[in-house]
């Protein structure tokens, strides 16, 4: 332990280093959720920093909440829902819009709501907007652990700004994507219920329920690269079996009637890889960083298909996969590196 010098609190000691964690993950999380997944071209990259609010602080803000709040990656993945459903039923309107991004004719639109592509979006930004950028930092500067970023007044700050970049995307897209739509009452109050319901249970129940008892591990985890291509293959296949490559038709009955199967498909791909995952324990720094890389390689992967309609932006994509890889690459080098453990507050989670 590294003496303090006199005259310095522990918190002044501490306080740089957090203010460069907050900020990395302000940056991380855009970058992460839009600019790896092909969504905004890089010769589009300004468009970024429209995200930058909503994103980077927006996850900045569950971060701080579940941490402060005593919750694991359970609760992070629970606020990560309610993130998506604040940028994208709240924001952008896209849950339930019936022009805007051609969403409703991906398929099935019970009670109005865009199914294919809620299961896809929703999901989506709890692992790859919210948990993915927050564990990637919490690596880079895993000697913080998991202790508050921010103080109280800079968590005011991040949830004003958080809110404010929700309300840019309120103005700014659906009033030139699909001016002529507007969110019903009742869904927005829906909506809230259920965001409202989300952060109870992510930040009042999830700490607080005993540790299940769990058998003793047998022999080792499995390798690095065993959870990364499982992961991997997850991602991608779960992006594969939703997003409709062909163009689908919500008018056309065959469409309406063979959406659910891949639908399901992709619902049983989601929970066979979370038993895996939540069975699969003794993790290290190198486990985590490995599924973290897997799953975002693959996605990576899947915008390269989906989302490059001409070679600028196939190249594009290609230069942002290559020096994601090197930092990911960079990191793993870091963390194989002798040095200081963990601190010892970490839980037994797999991430």
């Amino acid at each position: 332990m590294t003496k303090q010098r006199s005259g310095t609190s522990p918190r002044s000691e501490t306080a740089p280093r957090s203010r460069r964690a907050a900020w990395t993950l302000v940056l991380v999380a855009p970058a992460v959720a839009e600019l790896t997944l092909g969504t905004v071209p890089v010769r589009m990259f300004w468009l970024v920093l429209l995200y930058v609010p909503v994103y980077g602080a927006g996850v900045l803000l569950v971060r701080e909440l579940v941490r402060r709040f005593g919750g694991g990656w359970s609760s992070v993945l629970a606020m990560g829902l309610v993130y998506g459903l604040v940028e994208e039923g709240l924001a952008l309107q896209s849950l339930t819009s019936p022009h805007l991004y051609g969403a409703a004719d991906w398929g099935p639109r019970p009670f109005g709501v865009n199914a294919p592509y809620a299961e896809l979006n929703l999901p989506y930004h709890a692992v790859f907007s919210v948990l993915i950028p927050i564990a990637l930092v919490e690596l880079v500067f895993r000697r913080h652990g998991r202790a508050a970023y921010l103080r109280r007044g800079g968590l005011v700050v991040t949830g004003l700004v958080a809110a404010l970049g929700a309300l840019l995307l309120r103005v700014s897209v659906p009033p030139s994507e699909d001016p002529h739509y507007a969110l019903p009452g009742g869904a927005a109050l829906i909506i809230l219920a259920l965001c409202a319901a989300l952060t109870v249970l992510a930040l009042g129940v999830l700490p607080r329920l005993p540790r299940l008892h769990r058998p003793p591990l047998r022999g080792a985890p499995p390798a690095p690269r065993v959870l990364g291509a499982v992961c991997g293959a997850a991602s991608f296949g779960y992006l594969a079996l939703l997003f409709p490559f062909a163009g689908a038709d919500h008018s056309a009955f065959v469409a309406r009637a063979w959406t659910p199967v891949p639908m399901a498909a992709a619902a049983l791909l989601a929970a066979a890889t979370a038993v895996f995952l939540r069975r699969t324990r003794g993790w290290t720094d190198r486990h985590r960083l490995a599924a973290i890389s897997g799953a975002l390689v693959a996605h990576t992967a899947f915008g390269l298909v989906a989302n490059t309609g001409n070679v600028p932006d196939a190249l594009g994509l290609i230069v942002v996969a290559a020096a994601m890889v090197a930092l990911l690459a960079a990191l793993g080098r870091r963390l194989a590196a002798p040095g200081p453990a963990r601190p010892a507050h970490t839980t037994r989670e797999t991430l």
